[in-house]
């Protein structure tokens, strides 16, 4: 009985059917005390947009064969992302376990100030990359400074061409630390 208390299984459509955006989900816990806490959010009036509903009730029905399919296409992009960022000097990320999104060390001072350097102030070939900085993903200060999170929702060949972008980026940045 006390492992039912302590079990919570989390699903996301966003996650499940790659929908980044659509906030529709489900919890399921035999804990009262976490159930409780969750209904007040649910209890708020909020509520997904009445397209991302429709979006997510289609999901449901997609094919199994399209499902393997996104799952294998997304195998190849986490490694593709994976072994791309390795090679890069400086940096380091460990293969993800879930999601489409990993978390990178790089050679920077402050990823804060990195990504913002990015959009406001760096541009390779008249394009740059967005990505956020990982110490918003942490409860302890000062954890992940020097992190950022890296999403592979584009196909490969996007892929490709922002990582040059991050890799030219990390030459010239003033915060480098390599």
């Amino acid at each position: 009985k006390d492992l039912e208390e302590n079990v919570v299984l989390v699903d996301s459509v966003s996650k499940r059917y790659s929908e980044c955006g659509i906030r529709i989900g489900a919890l399921i816990t035999k804990n009262k005390t976490v159930r409780n806490a969750v209904m007040k959010f649910c209890q708020a009036r909020l509520s997904p947009p009445l397209l991302g509903q429709i979006v997510a009730e289609a999901s449901i029905d997609a094919p199994k064969e399209y499902m393997l399919d996104m799952y294998n296409e997304y195998v190849e992009r986490r490694k593709f992302l994976i072994d791309a960022i390795n090679r890069i000097p400086g940096c380091y990320t460990p293969i993800p376990m879930g999601a489409f999104y990993t978390v990178a060390r790089l050679p920077i001072d402050d990823a804060d100030r990195f990504c913002a350097w990015l959009l406001d102030e760096f541009e390779y070939e008249g394009q740059t990359v967005m990505i956020a900085p990982a110490s918003g993903f942490y409860t302890s200060p000062n954890v992940g400074r020097d992190e950022v999170r890296l999403a592979y929702v584009i196909n490969k060949e996007q892929l490709a061409k922002a990582l040059e972008v991050l890799r030219q980026a990390l030459a010239v940045y003033p915060g480098r630390t390599l």
